[in-house]
């Protein structure tokens, strides 16, 4: 564990970073209330509304996590010229984070994830979305604006949620914007799709999507991950398929499985004291273990650093984000 001044200096790092993300970006809105009684016409709660409150969803919540981290987040993809698409634009501005990448059209319609909450408990979720209309001139008009803002950044992270921003023509624009750069790549995968992803400074599947990618089948973890011969074969897999340096597989409740170039894989079991909501979770590791490897840190390090944030995410209800001085103070109880 490090000490407290090189945390400090870690997170000195941060705020000299800038990184881009690319992906689906969504509005999260989460709607609370009380239950007092069952409606009388269908056997579901009446739920009293007494707040409404609009998050960053989707890749954008990993921008967000830049930012609170103290990083100079970018923010590229596609969203509609609706309501929605304005009201989610709003929020990143007012967060700081730079829409140089971002795309607008009508044909669009902003992804949504509606949450009705009761004490604090998920009712039901409400989805609107069409990823149907993200067409190739999008696609072409988004590729064009990648080639002049990825030379710019220090790192780029590309977070797939499965709507059609993350397509193999977006992924080679961003690979071919960063070759011969020191730019890093990052990525957060959701479905088991062929995108020609390679020369990658940091991958984040979760263990399913880890067993997708590599074509080994999925099965329960277990006690002892590191007694699991599929996470352990997926690892080697995934690191030779995507010529990735450093490899995160995500556990959930188990932690994380670090597989890299300079160390022998290691198991890091999880720090979450209290799991609420693992909501975003994945965007915090992405985010801090991008910012951590940009910032210098070795891989162990950056893999600890992004597993203490995630700590804190869980914690809180709905999508958020960990801010520096919730990392510093939760790495600091560690040690």
């Amino acid at each position: 564990m490090t000490t407290r001044s090189n945390i400090d200096e870690l997170l000195k790092g941060f705020r000299q970073r800038r990184i881009l993300v690319v992906g689906d970006l969504m509005l999260d809105r989460y709607v609370s209330g009380t239950v007092t009684r069952i409606s009388p016409e269908a056997p579901v709660p009446v739920v009293l509304v007494n707040r409404e409150q609009s998050r960053p969803g989707g890749a954008a919540n990993v921008a967000a996590n830049i930012c609170a981290l103290g990083g100079q987040a970018l923010m590229a993809g596609i969203v509609g010229d609706d309501a929605a698409g304005k009201e989610l634009t709003s929020i990143l501005a007012a967060r700081g984070i730079a829409p140089d990448g971002v795309v607008h059209d009508g044909r669009v319609r902003t992804t949504v994830k509606m949450r009705i909450l009761a004490e604090r408990q998920q009712v039901v979720r409400v989805d609107y979305e069409n990823p149907e209309v993200v067409d190739d001139g999008l696609v072409e008009k988004l590729c064009a604006r990648l080639t002049v803002v990825v030379p710019q950044v220090d790192a780029v992270i590309v977070e797939d949620y499965g709507k059609g921003v993350v397509c193999r023509p977006v992924v080679q624009a961003i690979l071919k914007a960063a070759q011969g750069t020191k730019v890093l790549v990052g990525f957060d995968p959701k479905d088991n799709r062929e995108l020609g992803m390679t020369a990658l400074a940091l991958a984040t599947p979760n263990f399913m999507e880890a067993c997708l990618a590599a074509g080994v089948p999925y099965k329960p973890l277990g006690d002892d991950p590191l007694k699991n011969p599929l996470l352990i074969k997926a690892g080697e897999i995934l690191m030779q398929k995507w010529n990735c340096t450093l490899l995160i597989i995500t556990l959930g409740p188990h932690g994380m499985y670090l597989v890299s170039r300079t160390e022998a894989p290691i198991h890091i079991p999880t720090v979450a004291r209290e799991v609420f909501d693992v909501s975003g979770a994945g965007d915090t590791v992405i985010a801090t273990a991008m910012m951590a490897l940009a910032s210098g840190a070795n891989h162990r390090l950056a893999a600890m650093v992004a597993n203490t944030a995630a700590g804190v995410v869980v914690a809180k209800v709905g999508t958020a984000a960990c801010s520096a001085d919730e990392l510093r103070a939760a790495w600091q109880a560690l040690a």
